[in-house]
């Protein structure tokens, strides 16, 4: 069989570059190791960029989004027992972020890819990428026990941290750079209404604390949690007493408790894989990066990746051009750096670490205080935020 692009991982950057390929004309077949339901199982960040939103709308995937996805021109920052609204519409001369969740994402894209009758094979398993560093890479995957081959002009990599694609580089060609953080989110799904219409992120000497949604009544919370914390040591009732500690009082009293239906402890981590191609192997998304959840990145990380990539391949199919191709590695990791760097910010100004104590707790306070009094500083915050420029 072949094929002229083989996208290994059906997460939203590989079914979204799928999806511009196939405006174009580009054939692409999607391997994915687990099955559909498990992948739409996956709970994920939903704060997207407008650049994000926009490439969906290209894709022809953003009907539901439109109609569903929550529009929010601010964030507050808690501290001090007070919040404080940074304005995100007013300093970025009306940008805004959008609400809608990641597994929605991925559903809308799985509907338009079975509506247009482009090919995923789920449950691939022993997934081998081969000769990408020639003229003639292929693939191979085992599927109802029979072995399939599967060449291809190029291959991307979108299957994610785990995936088979940069384990497949030799160690030698790759350059990596690490962070762990010493502590994880613990997160839950609950159907209640947010405590607030936007976001609230707040610092506190027991620890970070997020409050979210994924709509008008499906809250997700966050609480900065230690290193190696169980999820079975969290009832309930001690996730929702924890949260509103964290808390300004009048966001607290808004909060509305009820049973999670989604428990979960997320490690934190800023990881970069350079460079981001090999031959005619190209990775994306969390294959090549991770950055920690504070900055609302991941997901808008990814999409830029898509957008650099599907226009180097666009140049290649159409223009006859590899220029896009060969510059897609700089390009991609100019815009992750500086997003690796306001989410390391962010988690810095806004998380207890072990060593903070009390001088580094001042310190925390003096510099949010300094970031919502400043407009120069607050206009910084906001242009990271809603998304830099591709």
């Amino acid at each position: 069989m072949r094929t002229q692009v083989v996208i290994v991982g059906s997460g939203p950057s590989g079914l979204l570059l799928g999806q511009l390929l196939a405006g174009i004309g580009v054939e692409t077949v999607i391997l994915e190791r687990s099955s559909r339901d498990h992948v739409l199982g996956r709970v994920r960040a939903g704060v997207l960029e407008q650049g994000t939103v926009d490439l969906l709308g290209e894709a022809g995937a953003a009907a539901r989004l439109h109609a569903e996805g929550l529009s929010h021109s601010g964030i507050s920052l808690a501290f001090d027992g007070r919040l404080h609204r940074i304005d995100l519409a007013e300093l970025t001369g009306g940008r805004h972020v959008t609400v809608y969740g990641q597994t929605e994402v991925t559903h809308d894209l799985m509907d338009r890819r079975d509506a247009a009758g482009l090919v995923t094979v789920y449950e691939a398993s022993d997934v081998a990428l081969y000769d990408f560093g020639g003229a003639a890479p292929f693939v191979t995957y085992d599927k109802d026990g029979i072995t399939h081959r599967m060449d291809c002009d190029f291959i991307a990599g979108c299957d994610g941290y785990h995936g088979v694609s940069r384990g497949s580089v030799p160690e030698r060609a790759l350059k990596t750079f690490e962070r762990q953080y010493p502590f994880g989110w613990l997160g839950v799904l609950a159907e209640v209404p947010p405590a607030d219409r936007e976001l609230v992120y707040a610092n506190h000497e027991r620890g970070f604390a997020l409050c979210s949604m994924r709509s008008t009544h499906r809250s997700r919370y966050y609480v900065q949690c230690p290193e190696g914390d169980r999820v079975e040591a969290w009832s309930d009732d001690r996730f929702w007493d924890e949260l509103r500690r964290r808390l300004p009082e009048q966001t607290a009293a808004s909060v509305t408790t009820g049973p999670s239906f989604e428990k979960s402890i997320a490690p934190l981590r800023s990881f970069v894989a350079e460079p981001m191609r090999f031959g005619r192997l190209f990775l994306v998304g969390d294959a090549a990066h991770i950055v920690p959840p504070t900055g609302a990145k991941g997901l808008n990380l990814a999409a830029s990746d898509v957008r650099y990539l599907f226009d180097g391949f666009r140049d290649f199919y159409q223009g006859k051009s590899e220029a896009g191709l060969d510059v897609y590695s700089a390009k991609a990791l100019a815009r992750v750096w500086k997003a690796v760097r306001f989410s390391w910010w962010m988690t810095n100004i806004l998380h207890r670490f072990p060593d903070t104590g009390d001088f580094g707790q001042r310190i925390q306070e003096a510099e949010l205080d300094y970031l919502v009094h400043s407009r120069a500083a607050s206009t910084a915050l906001a242009e990271n935020y809603v998304g830099l420029p591709y």
